[in-house]
């Protein structure tokens, strides 16, 4: 390997990128293609690189969604989805799609528009994502805190965990979610604010004695919505042994994650098991089956396509018995099991987190950074990138793309700026 000269050695510059995650490795590689000549440094605090891409989707990793139109691709994040408009412009999901295909990782669509690897194996993912750092020359420190950050002459010196000390010329700061105090302080301290952080994407508990019978069922479609607010969400219920989850439920989760922190968790949810009928459909269908199958007991006789098990639940909660026949179904079980198919209600008491994966909202006022090079609008040479942001997305893949779409627009201009 020939020596650098002085003049090259004067001439590089050092980038230092804070967290090994998806949004931080993304802008890594790009910067480091761009501007070979200068250092790119991931420094991650824990021993494990790109946590999140490796339990995402089940350990399948969700890349992205195959959503096309900018416009309509912001529609699907309940905080920052103006100020990603122009970014998806410049940066969207046929980009993503196109890299980790250039990089030999073939991807593929699910009926849903969700996008994976064909491996199903979200190990190809992160093995992608190291590799290409590797051969873009990016230096990698795991176990490397950040401990303080002050600004000097050449840009920032970083005060690391290890007791060493790191200058460096621009810095990019994609941590992921604030949350916890020491990682927002840092932020704090370069005179930024931090939008309070609260937990988006997660699951509901529930009480019901009836319903935590029925682990492993789902049913899609449901509406799910919040009485008394604008929440309402359409798509697959699953229920779990403490309550509900699924689709719907992450969703509803991320468009009411600051109300549903500000009330303790604690709120009322109602399910419409089957959202496309009115309920005065469903009494005409139940005076049908009097005639058509008279003697025939309802719990045999599931309306729609809903389970089985489901389905004899609803019966008993709404007060009908078990043995009940459709000659003998009264007026007012009729009208009172129609209620329950439209809407069921639950009192939520509490959340768990959606598996392994964590998603909040809050992070770094968006209105302190300008989009089209992701850099701050308070301190020069310093950007962001991906959740550090105030900036989350519905489950399906949005989160990260937000992360590929803010770590590519902060490497480049970041290369293309020093």
């Amino acid at each position: 390997m020939p020596v650098p000269s002085k003049c090259d050695v004067f001439a590089m510059k050092t980038i230092a990128v804070i967290g090994g995650g998806a949004a931080g490795f993304f802008a890594a590689i790009h910067c480091a293609e761009t501007a070979p000549q200068h250092r790119v440094i991931i420094l991650e605090k824990s021993s494990h690189l790109l946590a999140k891409v490796r339990i995402s989707g089940g350990g399948r990793c969700n890349v992205t969604h195959a959503c096309f139109d900018a416009r309509e691709l912001s529609k699907r994040y309940p905080r920052g989805g103006r100020a990603l408009i122009g970014p998806f412009t410049r940066f969207q999901p046929r980009d993503t799609v196109a890299w980790f295909e250039h990089c030999g990782v073939m991807l593929k669509t699910e009926p849903d528009g969700r996008v994976f690897p064909i491996t199903d194996s979200s190990e190809t993912i992160a093995q992608c994502l190291e590799q290409a750092a590797l051969a873009a020359g990016v230096q990698v420190r795991t176990k490397c805190g950040v401990e303080r950050i002050a600004t000097c002459a050449r840009g920032f010196d970083l005060a690391l965990g290890n007791g060493e000390s790191l200058a460096c010329d621009a810095l990019l700061i994609a941590s992921g979610g604030c949350r916890t105090s020491s990682a927002g302080e840092l932020i704090a301290a370069l005179g930024h604010k931090i939008e309070p952080p609260v937990p988006s994407l997660f699951t509901f508990h529930i009480e019901s004695e009836w319903l935590r019978e029925l682990p492993g069922i789902s049913v899609d479609p449901v509406e799910a919505g919040i009485p008394g607010t604008k929440l309402r969400e359409r798509g697959p219920l699953l229920v779990t042994h403490t309550g509900v989850s699924g689709p719907a439920i992450l969703r509803l989760s991320a468009w009411g994650a600051r109300e549903l922190h500000e009330c303790g968790y604690e709120f009322p949810l109602r399910i419409a098991w089957l959202p496309d009928v009115t309920e005065q459909q469903l009494l005409t269908e139940f005076q049908q089956r009097r005639t058509a199958m008279p003697t025939r007991q309802l719990v045999n006789a599931p309306v729609a396509k809903l389970p089985v098990r489901l389905w004899e639940k609803l019966i008993a909660a709404s007060g009908i018995a078990s043995d009940a026949r459709w000659n003998t179904l009264t007026r007012d079980g009729a009208h009172a099991l129609a209620r329950m198919l439209c809407r069921t209600e639950f009192a939520v008491r509490g959340k768990s987190l959606n598996k392994e994966e964590f998603v909040t909202c809050g992070g770094v006022s968006l209105r302190e950074v300008d989009f089209k090079t992701m850099q701050s609008r308070i301190q020069p040479r310093l950007y962001f990138a991906g959740e550090v942001l105030d900036i989350d997305g519905i489950t399906g893949g949005f989160n990260f793309q937000s992360a590929w779409t803010t770590g590519w627009i902060a490497g480049q201009h970041i290369a293309q700026t020093l």
